[in-house]
């Protein structure tokens, strides 16, 4: 059977979390002080394996901050032509949350603020009664 990638899987199959820092971020910044930023303005624990992602005050740079489980590793990136076109913020918060399809698509150059996601059928989940083990719809 041919199986077709789907974004929903990408969304699904990264367990870390994605932060993205919505101030622009001097680049010149090291692990120290980016893990300080993310405890300190983002309010989490740069220890948790999640990504932290920030982008420079021109948008032309990226750099994705996480812990690998025995130290910090740092991801950086340099645009030769164009910029990174982030998704707006009005509410000031320091941080959005992305899924794993949206950093693809901010990283091949899409803008997020132009994708719009139609509404999908979800099968509602299936809840197992404890008693006799028959599977039921869960209560609407």
């Amino acid at each position: 059977m041919l199986k077709l990638p789907r974004l929903r899987e990408l969304d699904h199959g990264l367990t870390a979390r994605l932060y993205l820092c919505t101030a622009p971020t001097d680049m010149r910044k090291g692990f120290d002080s980016l893990a300080a930023l993310v405890q300190g303005a983002f309010g989490h624990d740069p220890l948790s394996g999640h990504l932290f992602l920030f982008i420079s005050r021109t948008k032309d740079r990226i750099k994705i901050l996480y812990w690998d489980g025995d130290g910090y590793a740092l991801w950086y990136k340099r645009l030769e032509s164009g910029t990174f076109r982030v998704p707006a913020v009005k509410d000031g918060r320091a941080s959005v949350e992305l899924k794993a399809s949206e950093l693809a698509m901010l990283l091949d150059g899409i803008d997020l603020a132009s994708v719009k996601r139609g509404k999908r059928f979800q099968r509602a989940p299936v809840v197992t009664d404890e008693k006799n083990g028959k599977m039921q719809s869960p209560a609407k």
